[in-house]
């Protein structure tokens, strides 16, 4: 039987001791339950370019693994729909090895000469993703990267817009927490003249799964790896 993960134990922790130790055991054990084929937990190929290990789903909270870059079934999934986007829920984020870049985007209104027009994204829990333009016109500006690197841990509000990025070449891993907010919805940025359309995530078989899952836990566990 898989260990359960104690959500509420890991918010404390990331929240008000900023403790990452908590957070790298539970990613650790959980990586360590797929590899060794005790959990049949299968990766997803999300639409926004990493892996990831949907660890525990428990009414308006989760806890997930995400994988970006680097060899074999580590490899990113391709990207299929804009990197600028926003949550519904709040993210909570430890980085497991790795470096990883947050670009906050400040969007504006703006009918006149807009950049972008904003899409929401509704998911279905059988993987679909459908991508619907909005009448919302608007333009962006980037903010400041913020980085963060192993054992650091990174928070995001729902409604946020951002987007995350790595140095190039580079390979990365963070264990996320996310709680849902009631009434936001998942947002993106796409074409002004865009159409909506239809994304299908793919998943990835147990034994590839099971080697990404073995992968990420070496490089938890041997830091001159990182």
């Amino acid at each position: 039987m898989a260990a359960t993960v104690d959500y509420r134990l890991l918010e404390r922790a990331a929240t008000s001791g900023r403790d990452p130790a908590p957070l790298l055991r539970a990613a650790a054990l959980a990586l360590a339950e797929i590899a060794a084929g005790r959990r049949e937990l299968r990766a997803v190929r999300h639409p926004l370019g990493f892996l990831c290990f949907p660890v525990q789903r428990e009414g308006d909270s989760g806890v997930c693994v995400h994988v970006f870059g680097g060899p074999g079934d580590a490899a990113p999934a391709p990207l299929t729909t804009s990197p600028v986007h926003s949550h519904s829920w709040d993210l909570i984020s430890c980085v497991l090895y790795g470096r990883v870049i947050n670009l906050p985007v400040r969007v504006l209104d703006e009918r006149e000469r807009p950049t972008h027009r904003v899409y929401e994204v509704a998911s279905s829990p059988s993987g679909v993703d459908e991508i619907r333009p909005t009448a919302r016109l608007v333009r962006s500006e980037n903010g400041p990267e913020q980085a963060s690197v192993t054992g650091e841990i990174y928070s995001l509000p729902a409604g946020e817009f951002h987007t995350t990025v790595l140095p190039g070449g580079s390979a990365s891993a963070t264990l996320l927490l996310g709680r849902v907010r009631p009434g936001r919805r998942d947002l993106s940025l796409g074409p002004v003249d865009g159409v909506g359309h239809r994304v299908v995530r793919q998943t990835c078989d147990v034994a590839q799964s099971a080697r990404t899952a073995s992968t990420v836990l070496r490089r938890i566990d041997a830091p001159h790896h990182r």
